[in-house]
């Protein structure tokens, strides 16, 4: 397919969805019209051209192909009668409005797992096929098939409404995730699965447009941009992890550093100051470091310091020790480590890189081959097994 048609698809998909959710609640089968519409899309537009009017060419044959299947159903429930009065009015002229942020709460209501909120976003907001999500995090394809038919029946079982929500927390917690898991991958091939981690900005981006003084939305973006502009200096042409303090940093992408500084400047002077907001201010001051040795650890210390307070988690103190290891000393950090309650690899890791530092190097060689028994991902077993074997 025209690569420019398929972007297009994907960014009007969750728009139309939207659209029909709102009319006609029933989750399911207007997905399914939806994704009738699409396919419907996919093979004219490329042959006869893309309509004048897009989104509603697909909302009209979105809308059609609702009305046939509530009519399929509704005749085998004998209820015709409803049927003709739920006929939805022509859809022409398009909605003004964009239900997008609408559709994405909806996707993460409450009475779903996790997983079930990240494989039901990606697949209704994202428009990533069952297919694609299975790849992405590497799980059989009926498995996220089997989350998606059981999110949509616990939706319609919750009586879940259709209507913007109040509190992003849990939208931005799912994108958080669904950029997470692309940017470092917990398991597999690759280090960074570069569709995710574009699905989560594109989502990022669209919500943050329509609410652009949300702080909290605000640093989530930042902090994507600013994580994701280290990306092209994160491996080498073999596929290998490099660290942070090795990359050559004019790999690095200044046009996505420069805005995601702009936005976290913005949103630490304006809005109340929350987790996403600290964790993109650190990736800030990283950013803005030229080298290495130019990094300003008492500042990213603070930082994380705040961090602990607002977010209190295991693995932000385990990246705030790595920042006492560069104020303190590696035996202070080691002193720290040696209190953190968590079952990780990355702990080993840590705590391989501080006897490092120490001077420690046999014991750090053996906590290097613990950590890389236990991470699932290729390119970071074979960094730390190279660290085990060739310790500082």
């Amino acid at each position: 397919m025209n690569p420019e048609v398929e972007g297009l698809l994907r960014t009007l998909a969750p728009q139309v969805l939207g659209v029909l959710v709102r009319r006609h609640g029933q989750f399911d089968i207007c997905e399914d019209a939806v994704q009738e519409a699409l396919l419907g899309a996919a093979r004219q537009w490329p042959a006869d051209g893309v309509p004048d009017n897009p989104k509603g060419w697909l909302i009209t044959a979105a809308s059609r192909r609702w009305i046939e299947q509530y009519r399929s159903d509704a005749a085998r429930r004998q209820r015709e009668d409803k049927v003709v009065a739920l006929t939805p009015p022509p859809p022409d002229p398009v909605p003004a409005q964009d239900d997008t942020l609408t559709l994405l709460a909806l996707c993460c209501h409450e009475s779903l797992t996790t997983a079930s909120q990240i494989a039901l976003t990606l697949r209704a907001v994202g428009g990533l096929t069952t297919a694609e999500i299975a790849r992405a995090f590497l799980v059989p394809e009926a498995t996220v098939a089997q989350r998606i038919s059981r999110a949509k029946h616990k939706i319609k079982q919750s009586g879940a409404k259709f209507r913007p929500p109040q509190d992003l927390t849990a939208v931005l917690h799912v994108l958080y995730l669904i950029f997470t898991e692309g940017s470092t991958a917990s398991s597999g091939d690759d280090l960074v699965r570069v569709d995710l981690t574009a699905e989560a900005l594109r989502l990022t981006r669209q919500l943050h447009k329509r609410r652009p003084a949300d702080g909290e939305l605000t640093g989530l973006l930042a902090l994507m941009l600013l994580t994701d502009a280290r990306r092209p200096a994160r491996t080498d042409t073999h596929g290998t992890l490099i660290p942070l303090a090795e990359q050559d940093r004019t790999r690095w992408d200044t046009r996505a550093i420069d805005e995601g500084t702009h936005l976290i400047s913005a949103a630490l002077k304006t809005a109340q100051i929350g987790p996403y907001q600290l964790q993109a201010a650190i990736a800030a001051v990283h950013a803005e470091a030229k080298t290495a040795q130019d990094t300003d650890w008492h500042e990213i210390l603070g930082l994380y310091d705040l961090l602990t307070v607002t977010a209190p988690g295991p693995m932000i103190s385990l990246n705030r020790i790595v920042a006492v290891a560069m104020v303190h000393g590696p035996h202070r950090a080691l002193d720290e480590l040696s209190t953190l309650d968590l079952d990780h690899y990355r702990v080993h890791a840590v705590r391989a890189h501080l006897l490092d530092l120490r001077g420690d190097h046999d014991q750090a060689r053996r906590e290097y081959e613990k950590a890389a028994k236990l991470t699932l991902s290729a390119p970071e077993q074979r960094y730390l097994r190279s660290r085990s074997r060739h310790p500082r």
